[in-house]
């Protein structure tokens, strides 16, 4: 099995090295210090589990790799669009994409039998680009539960969690994704092949689309969020305007308000993804997270208040967080 980690970041290094442990050819895509470090002295993964060392290839030119059978996205969805000049030189007939991405993606209608067949979101696929970059039918949908965080250039702390659930859009358990199942397993992780993957995105979904920009416009922690009191309460009603977007659109996962609450209590005084891109000066990527819910309630017609409320203010944090102080959104 050959695979390319295209954004070889924290969680695609951690990957790879996983993959490259279970002895498949492994190449990942980087650029910067964070590439010279994994060229020089491979990817240092510090867990709980254990600390080990992997030493795949590591370049910023995809050409040099050539057709694999897997790329492994681990950008963030905003850079979807703009993928293409990195993935399309990996491409062979066959080759699949396993997008590791929060929120709702853009294969999401694909392969979805209903009133929505092959509908494009706007919001996550603005004019077909995405598609275009990267086709729905090569796409292996892929939910994310592990946590890492790149310590130094090369060298991935791994927090928790160890599972990435894997799905094709068209509901069918196919050879591509038991295939990299298995290897994924061989590698140390868990990675089971669901047969509607979309139930973990909304139930992932639930905690991404309140805490990630509720942290960031506030600049508070999931633990703050939980213990004030008024913010407790408009997580609430963004994740049951969620579930309402959820069924509407025909997906009931089996998973409550109160369990998901209590969940992300748990994980204490963490801050969210979207937050610490703020503080980073980077893009937020909150279209998939919330914009993408709002276009699917109006959709179907689903009436989402609070969720269009904080969408506007936390549009225009990404907006004005990324201009000029005093320029015009």
């Amino acid at each position: 099995m050959k695979v390319a980690v295209v954004g070889a970041g924290a969680i695609g290094a951690y990957v790879g090295a996983a993959l490259h442990r279970a002895g498949a050819e492994v190449h990942l895509i980087a650029r910067g210090p964070h590439l010279e470090a994994m060229r020089r002295d491979g990817v240092r993964v510090l867990s709980p589990r254990g600390d080990f060392t992997a030493r795949p290839a590591a370049t910023d030119d995809p050409s040099d790799v050539g057709p694999v059978d897997y790329v492994f996205l681990g950008l963030k969805a905003n850079s979807y669009a703009m993928s293409g000049p990195l993935v399309h030189p990996l491409m062979h007939q066959d080759t699949a994409v396993v997008a590791a991405q929060n929120g709702i993606p853009w294969w999401y209608f694909h392969g979805l039998d209903g009133p929505y067949t092959g509908r494009r979101l706007d919001s996550v696929d603005p004019g077909g680009s995405v598609s275009a970059a990267l086709p729905p039918e090569r796409a292996v949908g892929c939910v994310v539960y592990a946590a890492t965080e790149l310590e130094a250039p090369g060298v991935v702390r791994h927090l928790e969690g160890t599972r990435f659930s894997i799905g094709e859009p068209d509901r069918s358990v196919s050879a591509r994704c038991l295939d990299f199942s298995e290897a994924m397993v061989a590698g140390g992780l868990k990675c089971p092949v669901e047969p509607d993957l979309r139930n973990d995105i909304w139930i992932k979904l639930l905690g991404n689309i309140s805490f990630n920009p509720i942290s960031a416009l506030a600049r508070a922690t999931m633990g703050q969020i939980c213990r004030h009191r008024d913010a407790r309460a408009l997580v609430e009603s963004m994740m049951r305007e969620t579930l309402d977007v959820a069924a509407a659109v025909g997906c009931r996962p089996g998973m409550s308000v109160e369990r998901r609450i209590a969940g992300a209590e748990r994980v204490g005084d963490h801050k969210t993804s979207t937050l610490q891109d703020l503080e980073k000066g980077k893009p937020l990527e909150l279209d998939v997270l919330l914009a993408a819910v709002v276009e699917l309630a109006e959709l179907a017609g689903t009436p989402v208040p609070t969720l269009r409320a904080v969408h506007a203010l936390a549009d225009l944090l990404a907006t004005t967080s990324s201009a000029p102080a005093g320029s015009a959104p």
